[in-house]
């Protein structure tokens, strides 16, 4: 079951892939379909697994490409 979801910014992200290799749950890959205003293939949620951790967003190191989600039980 999700605990949360992770956005990326694919426009700022550089494909530098540390949110890929950090994941513990391995829910992130490259958009090998996408090439971004730079030139890089942006890294991309699964859509599922994500468990809100955060390491994504402390290991990115461009301010503003990931963004985190916890989702809240109504």
């Amino acid at each position: 079951m999700d605990r949360g979801k992770m956005v990326v910014n694919s426009d700022e992200c550089k494909g530098c892939g540390l949110c890929i290799s950090q994941c513990p749950v391995g829910c992130i890959e490259f958009d090998n379909e996408t090439i971004n205003k730079q030139g890089y293939h942006p890294a991309k949620y699964k859509g599922s697994g994500c468990t809100a951790c955060g390491i994504c967003f402390n290991v990115c190191p461009e301010p503003g490409a990931i963004t985190v989600y916890k989702l809240v039980k109504a």
